[in-house]
């Protein structure tokens, strides 16, 4: 694996595509957010979506100026953006990670924000022929960091103070 020259920081309701293999893609504190990881391995080409909400019905006008901030707008804008750096659907992985409760308990959590913006994901790539690779998603943990390496692929999750795979 290369060092990591580059770290590019995605910052909330962001995303950031790259086909530098040098850097490294990273988004903090995930809570009923997603973090949405794509990577092309033949192309080079990695991406990162922190996303909100889960529709930009709510708000149009905000979706069409910020899409990354809504599953519906922003993930069809981050594989856009992959494939403008020469990536494939077919050769796409797609990781997850966020999506949990806001409150102290699921059933507390009286928006189910994090559940909505699941669903709104699963069937948006479903519909699109996308499965997802991995994920790490729902519960209570509102401080999860998730960062890729472009060159690589390599997803690593943080969470409480430990680091792993995803």
């Amino acid at each position: 694996m290369s060092a990591v020259a580059t770290r590019h920081i995605v910052g909330v309701g962001d995303m950031l595509v790259s086909a530098e293999p040098e850097a490294e893609l990273i988004t903090y504190a995930l809570g009923s957010c997603l973090g949405i990881i794509v990577h092309d391995p033949a192309a080079g080409v990695a991406g990162l979506l922190h996303t909100m909400l889960p529709e930009s019905s709510i708000d149009p006008d905000d979706g069409w100026r910020q899409p990354a901030r809504y599953v519906d707008t922003g993930v069809p804008a981050l594989f856009r953006e992959c494939y403008r750096h020469g990536a494939r659907k077919e050769r796409m992985t797609v990781k997850v990670a966020g999506g949990a409760s806001a409150g102290a308990t699921p059933e507390a959590d009286h928006f189910k924000i994090g559940k909505r913006n699941l669903v709104a994901l699963r069937r948006l790539l479903w519909k699109n022929g996308v499965l997802i690779a991995a994920e790490d998603v729902g519960g209570c943990q509102t401080a999860r960091t998730v960062s890729v390496h472009v060159a690589t692929g390599e997803v690593i999750l943080r969470l409480n103070g430990t680091h792993r795979s995803l």
